[in-house]
């Protein structure tokens, strides 16, 4: 029998897919880092200290912003072609909020919306046949 809600994220540095499994369908959300590249550079021929310092700042961000997202899951999936994932994965590890929820961590490679719903639908559902 299947419990909890679950739910994938393909995410890179830039940008998180958020695609919510439930009963083989998926819903779709997406968040966005505000460190674009435009204001890198724009900040880049400032200083690269504090470009550095913005930038870690706003992963920051970008990161709780999905960390709030996933709360109210019980199984997560981070998947994605770099180590934003990774670094999500470490960020949540170290909060007590999110002890109880289970999440896995996968590296894949660039994939468009269809990809990443099929891959959100095979990764949960071959879950609930073990």
């Amino acid at each position: 029998m299947e419990t909890g809600k679950k739910i994938g994220i393909w995410m890179d540095h830039a940008t998180a897919h958020l695609i919510e499994y439930s009963k083989g369908a998926t819903q779709e959300r997406i968040i966005t880092s505000k460190f674009t590249r435009e204001e890198k550079e724009e900040v880049l021929t400032r200083s690269e200290h504090i470009m550095h310092n913005k930038e870690q700042d706003q992963q920051h961000h970008y990161y709780k912003e999905i960390g709030e997202a996933i709360k109210g899951y019980s199984e997560v999936i981070l998947f994605g072609p770099t180590d934003a994932r990774v670094e999500l994965f470490n960020t949540l590890k170290t909060n007590h909020h999110f002890e109880n929820i289970k999440i896995e961590v996968q590296s894949s490679d660039k994939m468009n919306s269809t990809e990443q719903h099929k891959f959100v639908k095979q990764y949960f559902s071959t879950l609930i046949k073990k």
